[in-house]
């Protein structure tokens, strides 16, 4: 097997595109994690991906902007809502890396309907509320549904200086050109394309989370997240899913 190198640059991307999307005010904040407290939460077929022995749990409120299906305009309202996510990091048997949602909380349940329907992936629906005041943002969410609802976030960021392009592990963290889910009784990889983020500095102000926990990683809200970035943010392209464990045509 030959492991996908890790970089900030999206490889070509092949098939038929089935989505695009804009991720705005995307506030990266991550922990390290031992790869063995996490291999149980990934989907047949991958395993966790590593970063100087570690492997690393994301959670990323965001502003989602003008989503639209495949090679079509946005969708109208449906296509911009906020979100939070719970992400691992994980390679597949083919080599290619990836994350793997624990959770995709959004404010439109329209979208999370579609989103369990067509990927199995665990959207839930979430009363969230970006907002910005004196040079910070604020992101807050709470679930609605499916339960538990005591799962929620509020997360306040300042964001800071650019970043120099080049530094490992951050490319490790954002330089991610695809997912893995389990789905229809196979393990998929949906591919992506984006161009290279760009990257800021940012300085947690606050963090009340139970959402990590929720999502079967305790305890990581007790203790500072180990990388905090910030991204005005990209646009992104998906294509069409294939099984994880054969080789992508192209």
């Amino acid at each position: 097997m030959s492991l996908q190198p890790v970089t900030a640059t999206a490889p070509d991307l092949s098939g038929v595109r089935i989505m695009s999307q804009a991720w705005r005010d995307v506030t990266f904040l991550h922990w390290r994690v031992t790869p063995g407290s996490v291999a149980p939460l990934l989907p047949a077929g991958t395993r966790p991906d590593v970063h100087d022995g570690s492997s690393w749990v994301g959670l990323i409120p965001f502003r989602m902007v003008g989503a639209g299906i495949g090679r079509g305009p946005a969708v109208p309202w449906l296509g911009t809502f906020a979100e939070t996510n719970v992400r691992l990091y994980s390679v597949d048997e083919r080599g290619r890396r990836g994350v793997v949602f624990r959770t995709l909380e959004a404010s439109r349940l329209a979208v999370v309907l579609g989103a369990r329907a067509a990927f199995a992936l665990p959207s839930t629906w979430a009363r969230m509320r970006v907002e910005a005041a004196d040079g910070a943002l604020t992101y807050s969410s709470r679930r609605r549904w499916p339960g538990p609802r005591t799962a929620a976030t509020r997360v306040v960021v300042r964001p800071g200086a650019p970043l120099a392009a080049g530094d490992p592990l951050r490319d490790f963290l954002t330089g991610r050109w695809g997912l893995h889910t389990r789905a229809f009784g196979r393990t998929l990889h949906v591919p992506n394309s984006h161009e290279t983020w760009p990257l800021q500095h940012a300085e947690l102000l606050h963090l009340d989370e139970t959402l990590v926990e929720a999502c079967g990683v305790p305890g990581l809200g007790e203790r500072p997240p180990d990388s905090v970035l910030y991204s005005a943010g990209v646009r992104a392209v998906f294509a069409a899913p294939h099984d994880a464990r054969r080789p992508v045509r192209a």
